[in-house]
């Protein structure tokens, strides 16, 4: 019986092995074919396949940023606008998806001026934005690692002149991993509870209560993104980077 079980656990071994292979290669081959179709400026068959791909097979920075370049070819900005914003919450420093955003913003029609941030909030969002939040637990978790050696190194060593590189690198390390677990954690609250959304409907009316009776405050445009604060049934509350607020309906935004 101990045998039976024992070959069948590798069978079975082997096929969920299988499996995963076929699935990896499955993966592979509609990236690749999405690839194809994009440089061949076959544009509305590299966004399917590349929307195929995500359904099926889960979402990353690469995906997205290869999607909102099909669609920013294709001229709908606020699906790129959509898939940037989406690839910027995975891998937040990237430069490239940065750049082809504010080139897909300058195609909007509104034109957002932002509340200016008080330096010392804006420095560390921008130091935040350098990495990912994998990298930053990365980086807490090594830091961690070399603070517990220069502790052992301030404790235990015979040398005075280590024991004092032992104490203040070991300050400066427990510095960077409080900082790297509070960007982490930002980031990851980001990604989770997603409150930012774009506008996807050509021209909407904001609002100035959750239903079409309000008042009308100002108008919107396709690709502008806003930021929920509220919801109340079918409608939003949402506030803008220059600190305007109102309500939309649902149906005219998409969750980043």
């Amino acid at each position: 019986m101990t045998v039976m079980r024992n070959i069948s656990g590798k069978i079975i071994g082997i096929f969920m092995l299988c499996g995963i292979y076929v699935h990896i290669s499955a993966q592979d081959a509609d990236i690749k074919a999405a690839e194809t179709a994009y440089t061949s400026e076959q544009y509305d068959r590299a966004t399917e396949l590349y929307e195929s791909v995500l359904k099926n097979y889960g979402d990353s920075f690469e995906l997205y940023y290869n999607l909102g370049n099909s669609y920013y070819k294709m001229g709908k900005t606020a699906h790129a606008i959509l898939n940037y914003e989406r690839a910027l919450l995975i891998k937040p420093g990237d430069g490239d998806v940065r750049f082809n955003l504010e080139m897909a913003k300058q195609q909007t029609v509104d034109k957002i001026e932002p509340l200016q941030d008080f330096f010392l909030k804006k420095w560390f969002r921008s130091v935040q934005n350098l990495i990912s939040v994998d990298s930053w637990a990365t980086a807490g978790i090594l830091c961690f690692v070399l603070f517990i050696c220069c502790l052992v190194l301030f404790f235990f060593s015979k040398w005075m002149r280590l024991k004092k590189m032992g104490f203040y690198l070991g300050i400066l390390l427990f510095v960077v991993i409080i900082f790297a677990n509070i960007f982490a954690y930002n980031q990851k609250e980001e990604l989770i509870n997603r409150n930012g959304a774009i506008v996807f409907s050509p021209t909407v009316t904001i609002k100035s209560s959750p239903d079409n009776s309000g008042t009308d405050l100002f108008v919107l445009h396709e690709g502008t993104k806003v930021f929920i604060r509220n919801t109340v049934g079918d409608w939003h509350e949402i506030a803008l980077e220059d600190g305007n607020i109102g309500w939309i309906n649902k149906k005219d935004i998409t969750v980043i």
